[in-house]
């Protein structure tokens, strides 16, 4: 907001009017709902959901570092996980954004993104 002082006199009336007006609602609203309706609500934190999926991986987890703890023999062993590989379409298709995206970098005369 501008200084106070820097305000014309016809501002000042326009800021005082609209004050008036918000004293008004407010003593309106206030008539009507009660004092104690304004007051915020407490923030009710809402529990985040896992799903079971998750629920059993991470029960899996902690069975093997126990496991690993005890030196127990039966620990389940991680499975190595597939690797997902591109086409060389796709391959083709990264490099050359790649290459335009450097080559539009270069031109402007910087070394990094």
């Amino acid at each position: 907001m501008a200084n106070i002082q820097s305000l014309t006199v016809e501002q000042l009336r326009k800021v005082v009017a609209i004050k008036e007006v918000i004293e008004r609602l407010e003593a309106q609203l206030a008539s009507i709902a009660g004092d104690g309706a304004l007051a915020a609500a407490p923030f009710k934190r809402r529990r985040r959901k896992m799903s079971a999926l998750a629920k059993a991986r991470m029960g899996a987890a902690q069975r093997a570092r126990w496991a690993a703890i005890r030196g127990d023999k039966t620990a389940p062993e991680k499975k190595a996980r597939k690797r997902r590989r591109f086409s060389a379409a796709t391959r083709a298709k990264l490099a050359a954004s790649a290459k335009a995206r450097w080559a539009k970098v270069k031109a402007t005369g910087k070394s990094t993104l």
